[in-house]
């Protein structure tokens, strides 16, 4: 039986001095804010494919300009709840769980994630309740879930490099099996800016 899933993309609003602040240094508030608005509208024109519903929740109010590309693509726009990052996760997770079988829950840092890794994480869900994305950093850029426990998103130490073994460790306690994808890396600091020009995205530095 083909599965009803909704794709929820966590962002922040591109406001210079508050978006991409590790490479403030190198591209300054204004370069640093260009790039999250460039990846943020990338991400938006990942292929809808697998999904009933998309949905873009922003920390923050939406400028003219997002608002207007998030209707042209069909993403819903909602702001985020309160709480820390897992908190907001969990929430999410559970708003779409109740109108969807299933939730695939990313970020707009990981250019690397094109409309094949979705799709590959639909895929996995029809066979586990659980689908990870790992990232190089030791986190990770995807989950997908067909249920949800706070204890995958409670006291998590979000940023470092503990999150997917942590997740991974919480998984087996819950005795839920889970997908792992390929990894894939996001951008965040200096080094991967040549990482980003090699696909073909360029900030000025």
């Amino acid at each position: 039986m083909k599965l009803a899933i909704s794709l929820h993309m966590l962002a922040r609003a591109p406001v210079p001095g508050q978006v991409k602040t590790r490479l403030i240094p190198i591209l300054g508030e204004e370069g640093a804010c260009d790039l999250q608005r460039l990846l943020l509208e990338r991400a938006l024109r990942l292929p809808a494919q697998g999904f009933t519903q998309r949905f873009l929740w922003l920390d923050d109010s939406p400028d003219a300009q997002l608002q207007a590309l998030a209707d042209q693509l069909n993403w819903t726009l909602v702001e985020q709840p309160a709480g820390d990052l897992g908190e907001r996760m969990r929430r999410i997770a559970t708003l779409g769980l109740a109108g969807s079988d299933a939730v695939v829950l990313i970020g707009n840092d990981c250019p690397a994630l094109d409309g094949e890794y979705l799709s590959g994480a639909c895929e996995a869900l029809h066979g586990q309740p659980v689908v990870l994305g790992p990232a190089e950093d030791g986190g990770y850029v995807l989950i997908g879930l067909r249920c949800v426990d706070p204890m995958l998103f409670h006291d998590m130490p979000w940023g470092t490099d503990q999150v997917l073994s942590m997740t991974c460790e919480r998984l087996q306690q819950l005795d839920w099996h889970h997908q792992l994808l390929p990894v894939l890396w996001d951008v965040d600091r200096p080094e991967d800016l040549p990482r980003l020009a090699a696909l073909g995205i360029r900030v000025e530095v």
